[in-house]
């Protein structure tokens, strides 16, 4: 006998793939609904959390302080969380759309953008999302090792946030990381650097940058260092003055700490800072030049800014060109989503096909019954962590409507117990919440231990001998 979705009699059942902000604020939406309905939680590493554990730089441990928000979500009776379970080799799309009547992905963008030109592949060249992984303690990029000690001019290419953090770490002094949760390997790394000068690379203007006031004042309070911007490039062209007047006041609050930087001298700014960070705006690398297979230099083009067809400052080359000798470089300038078997995916944006969070195929349009979508893999990489909040609630928003126009018959697959019963029949080990929140206490312990907020675990392996001896 058939009853209604969110009844009594046919609770919801919601699947939530990938734990980090978005789908958190996913979950709770659901909550707030007055369908009954279940939330079960994936992700594919033993750790919830996503990008707030292993991409918020460590020194930003106040902006980690939302995960008490995700857990108040977890503690809801309604809610349980399948850590250490990969869809796609544990779980097929099928089968959870099978054992669920709605799936919402939470996947994140977890590849980087390339930069498409020559020279890419260059020994020396890193993308800022292995180098966050690496100091943040990801599993994915505990192998990675980054020449620190051999060099001393780095650019990082990129104005958003990441690059931004990406800078700070590479500046900031490592006796001020250590009390944090960074890698212990990475403050090693740290303390043996040698970089002396780090070239922020910006292929638009200073009004157009995309790292927050608070992001770039960060860098420029640094006691160790001298934040440098060239005064001829605070003189803001005709184009760029007319189009600031339409944009939110962090935009001009950029510009007005720039311009105040700009006229300072050097030695002003922070006396005896060991290193340097130049500001460099309008320039877009081309071409990245090596010797014996190792990064010598980046060939730069000179842009200017040209109307877009919406009316928004666009750089253009010039075809000026010069070179900037460096060690290292760090590419910050964007990520992508990754295909999952079984979902349309868009190569092009690097994103899911969706209409309002809706899953559509993408050769008729038609929405895919019961997938959704929320977050970055919804829209692409934008925003700050809160902004997921309203993308999530947006996309549940849809799912509800949805779940109010169906019925469903009793189904067995759809019982609570079945997918537990069909991870234990292959044998994954899924971490629970309480498992979690087991781990937890012992990494802070660890860091307690030491002086610092936690010492995490870096790799899956030990992780779960971890979480096997404190389930005993």
């Amino acid at each position: 006998m058939e009853h209604p979705l969110g009844s009594g009699e046919r609770p919801l059942r919601v699947a939530v793939v990938g734990s980090g902000p978005s789908g958190f604020y996913a979950a709770a939406a659901l909550f707030k609904s007055d369908l009954a309905l279940t939330v079960d939680m994936f992700d594919r590493l033993p750790t919830p959390y996503g990008l707030v554990r292993g991409g918020v730089a460590p020194d930003h441990q106040k902006i980690k302080s939302v995960i008490r928000v995700y857990d108040k979500t977890a503690s809801d009776p309604r809610f349980r969380f399948f850590g250490n379970v990969t869809i796609g080799k544990d779980l097929s799309v099928a089968e959870l759309s099978r054992h669920y009547h709605q799936v919402v992905f939470a996947v994140g963008n977890e590849s980087d953008r390339r930069l498409g030109i020559p020279g890419e592949d260059l020994e020396g060249v890193y993308s800022a999302t292995e180098f966050v992984g690496w100091y943040n303690g990801h599993p994915d990029f505990q192998d990675r090792s980054f020449p620190l000690d051999r060099a001393r001019r780095v650019a990082v290419v990129g104005n958003g946030n990441v690059a931004m953090d990406v800078t700070r770490i590479l500046v900031q002094e490592p006796d001020e990381l250590d009390p944090t949760d960074i890698t212990d390997e990475a403050v090693a790394a740290l303390r043996e650097s040698a970089v002396e000068e780090v070239y922020l690379l910006g292929r638009r203007g200073p009004a157009q940058a995309a790292f927050s006031p608070k992001e770039i004042k960060e860098i420029g309070d640094l006691p160790c260092c001298d934040l440098i911007v060239d005064p001829a490039a605070m003189e803001l062209d005709e184009l760029t003055r007319a189009w600031i007047e339409g944009e939110p006041p962090s935009t001009r609050k950029n510009v007005d700490y720039l311009t105040s930087v700009s006229a300072q001298e050097c030695a002003q700014v922070c006396e005896g800072a060991r290193r340097r960070v130049h500001c460099w705006f309008l320039v877009s690398p081309v071409e990245l030049l090596g010797a014996n297979g190792r990064l010598r230099a980046v060939r730069i083009e000179r842009n200017e800014l040209v109307t877009g067809d919406d009316g928004v400052p666009r750089p253009r080359g010039t075809g000026q060109i010069e070179e900037l000798e460096v060690d290292l470089l760090f590419k910050a300038v964007g990520y992508r989503g990754n295909p999952l078997e079984g979902l349309p995916f868009d190569q092009r944006t690097g994103i899911f096909p969706n209409v309002d969070g809706r899953i559509v195929d993408p050769t008729t349009g038609a929405p895919v019954t019961g997938l959704y979508v929320v977050g970055w893999a919804k829209r692409g990489p934008s925003g700050l962590i809160g902004t997921n909040a309203a993308d999530s609630q947006a996309t549940v928003a849809a799912m509800l409507a949805d779940a109010a126009e169906a019925s469903a018959p009793a189904d067995p697959a759809k019982e609570p117990a079945a997918i537990m019963d069909l991870l234990t029949e292959r044998g994954v080990d899924f971490v629970s919440y309480q498992d979690w929140q087991r781990l937890d206490q012992d990494e802070v312990g660890r860091g307690k231990a030491r002086g610092k907020v936690r010492v995490k675990y870096t790799a899956v392996e030990s992780m779960m001998e971890a979480v096997r001896s404190l389930r005993d």
